[in-house]
C-alpha cells in the first residue's frame, strides 16, 4: 500500500505495471504512522489499557501494508476494535482528548506526516480510514478477477452489495461531518489534512449516493417491472447527487493532486448521468402528441449525444491525470446508452426533421425534473466504549498527571 495507485490494489496481490481500474472513485487512502502512545498515556491509564490502544493501533499500521486478500476485512475488525478503546480518550470527564499525540500519512502525497494532538482528530482519521476501506471493497465488487475481459457485466447481487457498501461508506463520512468536526476546536481544524476537511468529506459521502443510484438505475435496466418514469427518476436523481458533489469541490479553490483527479472523476460522472437523464426524459416526452413534445424530444436526444461524447472526452481527463488510472469497459446503463442514444438521435432527428425545420422557436432544451432524493447515507453510532474505561478502581502505579507530563517532556528531549 506504498504507492499511489496502491488504494485500488488493498486486498489483492499487487502486480507492478498494471494500472489499477476504477469504477468507484476513491479519493485517498491515510494510514497511521508510528507515535509512542504508552509513553504518553504512562502513569495516566491503566497499563493494560495502554498496551491494548497501542497494540491494536500498530496492529493497523503492520496490516494496512499487507496485500493478502483478507486485508480489508482484517482492517475493518482492527479499526473497529480500536474505536471502542479509542471512545474512551474523547470523554470530557476524563480530560485525555489532548494528551497525546497521534500521526497519520497519506499515501498519495509522499507519505508526509500529519501530527495532532487531539483524540478526536485520531476518531475522525479512523472513520475516514473506514470509510474508504468501504470505497475500495466497493470498487473491487465490480471489478473481475480476469480485468483484461473486454466484455464486462456485473451480477445484480454484485450491484445490489455494491450499493450497500457505498451507503456505508457515506454514513461513515456523514458521521464525520455531522457529530465528530463539531468536536474539534478552530486551530485544530486549520492543522486538518485536505482530505479531512468538511468539503471534501461531503463531496465524497455525496459521491457515494451518486454512484448507489448510478447503479440502481443499472438494477432498474434489467428489471422487467422498472418503469421509464422510474429510469427516468433515478438518472435524474443521480445528476442532482453529482451536482452537490461539484459544488461541494468547488468550494476548494486548491485543485491540485487528489482533489484534481476526483473533480475530474466527478465532473465526468456528471455528464454521464445528464446523458442517461436526457435520454430518458426524451423519451418520455415523445410520448405526447403535440409538435412540441416531438421537437423537445429530439432536443434531449441531440443534448444526450453531445453530452456523451463530452463525457468520454472527460473520462480520458481523469484516467490520465496523476495518478494514472483506467476505466472499465462499458457495461449496464452505459453500455445501453452508448448504443441507444446515437441511434436514437439520428432515428428522432429525421423522423422529425420538418418539425425542427417548421417549429424553430420550440426548439429549446427542456429542464429536467427534480425529485426528492430517495437514498441516505447508512445510520452510523460510535461503539460504546470499552468497559475496561468503566472500570471504578483503576490500577496506576507510579506518577501524578504533572510528574508524568514532565517526564514526557524529558523523554523528548533525550530523543
Amino acid at each position: 500500500m506504498g504507492c499511489a495507485a496502491s488504494i485500488y490494489q488493498v486486498g489483492k496481490k499487487k502486480k507492478k505495471g498494471i494500472i489499477p481500474e476504477v469504477s468507484i472513485f476513491v479519493p485517498s487512502m491515510r494510514v497511521p504512522a508510528q507515535c509512542d502512545l504508552q509513553r504518553t498515556l504512562k502513569g495516566v491509564i491503566p497499563k493494560n489499557l495502554a498496551d491494548k490502544l497501542t497494540s491494536i493501533r500498530n496492529q493497523i499500521l503492520l496490516i494496512a501494508q499487507d496485500t493478502d486478500i483478507s486485508a480489508i476485512d482484517e482492517l475493518q475488525k482492527a479499526l473497529e476494535e480500536y474505536l471502542s478503546l479509542l471512545v474512551g480518550l474523547t470523554r470530557k470527564e476524563f480530560r485525555f482528548q489532548e494528551l497525546t499525540e497521534f500521526k497519520w500519512k497519506n499515501l498519495e502525497d509522499g507519505q508526509e506526516e500529519t501530527s495532532i494532538a487531539n483524540s478526536w482528530f485520531e476518531l475522525l482519521s479512523v472513520l475516514h480510514m473506514m470509510a474508504m476501506l468501504t470505497l475500495v471493497e466497493a470498487n473491487m465488487k465490480l471489478i473481475p478477477k480476469d480485468i483484461a475481459m473486454t466484455e464486462r457485466a456485473v451480477s445484480g447481487d454484485c450491484m445490489r452489495d455494491t450499493v450497500d457498501l457505498l451507503l456505508k461508506a457515506s454514513g461513515y463520512l456523514n458521521f464525520c461531518v455531522q457529530d465528530v468536526l463539531v468536536h474539534l476546536p478552530p486551530n485544530i481544524k486549520n492543522k486538518l489534512p485536505k482530505d479531512l476537511h468538511q468539503g471534501i468529506l461531503k463531496a465524497t459521502s455525496n459521491q457515494a449516493l451518486a454512484q448507489g443510484t448510478e447503479i440502481q438505475l443499472g438494477l432498474a435496466l434489467e428489471s422487467q417491472n422498472a418503469t421509464l418514469s422510474v429510469k427516468r427518476r433515478l438518472a435524474c436523481e443521480a445528476v442532482s447527487y453529482y451536482a452537490q458533489t461539484l459544488c461541494c469541490l468547488s468550494r476548494d479553490n486548491n485543485f491540485h493532486g487528489t482533489v484534481k483527479k476526483h473533480l475530474l472523476f466527478i465532473k465526468w460522472k456528471y455528464l454521464e448521468a445528464k446523458a442517461a437523464a436526457y435520454y430518458y426524459h426524451g423519451i418520455i416526452i415523445d410520448k405526447g402528441t403535440e409538435p412540441s413534445c416531438h421537437v423537445s424530444a429530439v432536443c434531449c436526444f441531440l443534448a444526450a449525444e453531445e453530452l456523451l461524447t463530452e463525457s468520454k472526452k472527460a473520462s480520458l481527463s481523469f484516467c490520465l491525470a496523476e495518478p494514472v488510472t483506467r476505466t472499465p469497459p462499458a457495461w449496464g446503463v452505459m453500455k445501453h446508452l452508448n448504443k441507444k442514444v446515437p441511434e436514437t438521435a439520428a432515428k428522432k432527428s429525421q423522423m422529425y426533421g420538418y418539425l425542427l425545420d417548421q417549429e424553430k422557436n420550440l426548439r429549446v432544451l427542456p429542464d429536467l425534473p427534480e425529485f426528492q432524493l430517495s437514498l441516505k447515507p447508512e445510520d452510523y453510532t460510535l461503539p460504546e466504549a470499552d468497559s475496561t474505561w468503566d472500570s471504578e478502581k483503576w490500577d496506576i502505579p507510579g506518577q501524578s498527571l504533572k510528574e508524568h507530563l514532565k517526564d514526557c517532556e524529558v523523554g523528548v528531549e533525550t530523543d
